[in-house]
């Protein structure tokens, strides 16, 4: 058999032309369908949503006019039958509350009016107490004073009304009624005292002496003494007066209230 030219009409490259041309056009026919269904589909999904939107707005109308007439037909109800409810349970409550309150009343009476009883005996006795507190604390530093006012003023009379005739006594006076450094000095110095009292053959005597206390505590005090004297010795003076100014220390000594020093004021 003879064989086919290949640059020749009719060959297979002809044919292989026609099938591609075939296969492209049904390939776009195929898509273009596909298109089409698409557009279709689409089309219908907008209609449905649009139907479904305009049921609904059909329907809020009547629903909202349905629920306000049902509210409407509720509140009339209850607007109706509150103010039987509310009289009647007021008739029947008043009757039996006011028994209830008054017996609270009369319950609550009684204690209350011990609780101010009690509250008034017990200020009563607060103001007694305190009173009585005040008043003992007033007396106590009065006596203080007193006590303070006259030792000091009895142990310038000790110390200053002298005899020489008497001398001895006197000194025995002045140093049980000393104590500390006032009692040592004094003591030191007793001879001397003695032998001058009975040279000078002085007589002392006190005329007046006025206390005033300066500060105190429960144990010791400084004192202000102002004595008037008149004096009698050998040197000439025959009872002159003469005027004294003290500062004198008090100290507690057991019982007792004694002098610790003593300081002439100029």
């Amino acid at each position: 058999m003879p064989s086919r030219d290949p640059a020749k009409p009719g060959g297979p490259r002809k044919h292989v032309g026609k099938h591609a041309a075939k296969r492209a056009s049904k390939d776009a026919l195929t898509l273009a369908e596909a298109e089409a269904k698409a557009a279709e589909a689409a089309a219908e999904l907008a209609r449905a949503r649009a139907e479904l939107l305009k049921a609904q707005q059909e329907s809020e109308p009547e629903t909202t006019e349905a629920v306000e007439l049902e509210t409407a037909q509720v509140v009339e109800t209850s607007a109706a039958v509150e103010p039987t409810s509310g009289v009647d349970e007021a008739a029947a409550e008043q009757p039996a509350e006011r028994p209830r309150k008054f017996a609270r009343v009369r319950n609550v009476l009684p204690w209350a009016a011990a609780t101010l009883a009690v509250l008034t005996i017990g200020g009563l006795i607060a103001a007694d107490v305190v009173m009585l507190a005040h008043h003992k604390s007033v007396a106590q530093r009065q006596h203080q004073l007193a006590e303070y006012a006259a030792a000091a003023r009895q142990g310038v009379v000790t110390l200053m009304s002298l005899n020489y005739e008497t001398v001895d006594d006197n000194v025995k006076a002045i140093l049980d009624n000393s104590t500390g450094e006032f009692k040592k000095d004094f003591e030191d110095h007793v001879g001397d005292f003695t032998k001058v009292a009975r040279q000078s053959k002085t007589v002392t005597t006190v005329d007046t002496a006025v206390a005033g206390v300066e500060s105190m505590s429960d144990n010791d005090a400084v004192v202000l003494v102002a004595a008037n004297t008149k004096v009698t010795n050998t040197a000439g003076a025959k009872e002159e007066p003469r005027a004294w100014r003290l500062t004198v220390h008090l100290a507690r000594e057991g019982d007792q209230v004694k002098m610790s020093k003593v300081d002439f004021a100029a």
